[in-house]
C-alpha cells in the first residue's frame, strides 16, 4: 500500500475521532467532565485531533503530487 493511503486513512480516523471527542464534550452531562477529564481540556484535545488531522491531509496531497511525478515510491 502506498503511503499516501496510508495517510489518508490515518487522517480520516484522527479527524472522526476528534469530531467524536467535541460532540461529546459539547453534548456532555452537566457535571463537566467528559472521558473522565475536564470539559475544556476535551475541547483543546479535539482541537488539537482535527489540526492533526488537516496537517495529515495535506501532507497526503503533498505525497500523492510527488507519486504522480515518480519522485517518491
Amino acid at each position: 500500500m502506498k503511503l499516501s493511503k496510508l495517510m489518508h486513512v490515518a487522517s480520516v480516523v484522527v479527524g472522526t475521532t476528534g469530531i467524536i471527542t467535541f460532540t461529546t464534550a459539547i453534548l456532555g452531562g452537566g457535571d463537566n467532565l467528559v472521558f473522565g477529564i475536564t470539559k475544556i481540556d476535551a475541547l483543546l484535545c479535539s482541537g488539537i485531533l482535527i489540526l492533526i488531522a488537516i496537517w495529515l491531509a495535506v501532507s497526503t496531497i503533498h505525497h500523492m503530487m510527488l507519486e504522480k511525478q515518480g519522485k517518491i515510491i
